[in-house]
């Protein structure tokens, strides 16, 4: 009676725990795997995806028109060849860099109904967007010190807003952006994948892309 109640020893784990393991490891996969990214679809029906493809067109050639005048008329207006709005033709170019990098593929996947990008078409994107978001941003704090010396140091303006100091500090802003893209693109596309390829946007941005790693 006693051998009969006596418990039974217990079975080792780890054949099953390494099975389990095993699954684990093959539902998760990494950035070797990943050949394309989802991303997240402008609308649920297809009379809301035309809609959003006619307003992000609308947007796109407002930005076009409106960049571009500026780019015309400091380029052909002699008068116009200033320290300000050589800034000015700057932040026009970086703007459109930045429209054109996100925009035309969301247009077209709303056109199109359908959702992939590539990994390489997405590393490329974010790419681009941080180097003229970057860009940007370091491009404003040129033409910010630019008007503080026109009103704060006017007689010093010409000596110290020169043509080539001018055009140094412009090429240091892309260049900025340039490094910053660099680092934060690489960094970013290192990280192992095991979240899927479903991208919580509407075009490749770092923070969604970093929910996917591990």
């Amino acid at each position: 009676m006693e051998s009969c109640l006596q418990e039974k020893p217990a079975q080792p784990l780890t054949s099953s725990s390494s099975a389990d393991n095993c699954v684990q490891s093959q539902q998760m996969p990494n950035s070797s795997s990943v050949s394309e990214f989802l991303l997240l679809p402008s609308a649920d029906t297809r009379e809301l995806q035309l809609l959003h493809f006619a307003l992000f067109l609308g947007i796109y050639l407002a930005a076009l028109l409106g960049n571009g005048l500026i780019l015309s008329a400091v380029a052909c207006h002699h008068r116009l060849h200033t320290p300000m709005y050589f800034f000015l033709l700057n932040l026009a170019l970086l703007d459109l860099g930045c429209i054109s990098t996100t925009l035309p593929k969301a247009m077209a996947n709303a056109l199109w109904d359908t959702r992939a990008i590539s990994y390489q078409g997405c590393a490329a994107q974010v790419f681009f967007f941080v180097f003229m978001i970057g860009a940007e941003y370091s491009l404003l704090t040129v033409m910010a010190y630019d008007r503080y010396v026109a009103i704060c140091k006017p007689l010093h303006y010409g000596s110290l807003l020169g043509s080539r100091a001018c055009a140094q500090m412009a090429a240091a802003a892309w260049g900025s952006g340039f490094l910053n893209a660099v680092l934060h693109t690489t960094i970013t596309f290192s990280l192992p994948l095991c979240q899927g390829n479903a991208v919580e946007q509407f075009f490749c941005e770092i923070p969604p892309i970093l929910k996917l790693s591990c």
